[in-house]
């Protein structure tokens, strides 16, 4: 048995998400500094999982889904994906939200 390999794919919905917080963070705080940072760390987080993806511990959800959802912490913000099976040893990590910690994770994911 090979090595499971990890393509990345984004939703857009995390687009949506990580505009709205980046342009709040940018224009509404006035600190484009620290949204440019946010973005750089939030991409490093998602591509330093990548290799790895299901190493994690699985969210529990009180909703029943189809696939496991998993987290990853930037600063005050969560990021969940799935792994989606994708032939025998290939993988999709599919990224789907990035929330700000006080937003309601049940509604929203």
């Amino acid at each position: 048995m090979g090595k499971v390999t990890y393509s990345l794919r984004y939703l857009p919905l995390f687009y949506d998400d990580l505009e709205e917080h980046i342009v709040y963070i940018a224009e509404v705080l006035h600190n484009k500094e620290a949204a440019n940072e946010l973005v750089n760390e939030i991409e490093k987080a998602i591509l330093d999982r990548l290799p790895n993806a299901e190493s994690f511990e699985a969210y529990h959800s009180i909703k029943e889904r189809q696939y496991k959802y998993y987290r990853i912490y930037v600063k005050n913000f969560t990021i969940y994906y799935v792994v989606i099976p994708k032939g025998k040893e290939n993988k999709i990590m599919e990224v789907r939200r990035i929330l700000h910690n006080l937003q309601n994770r049940e509604k929203n994911i």
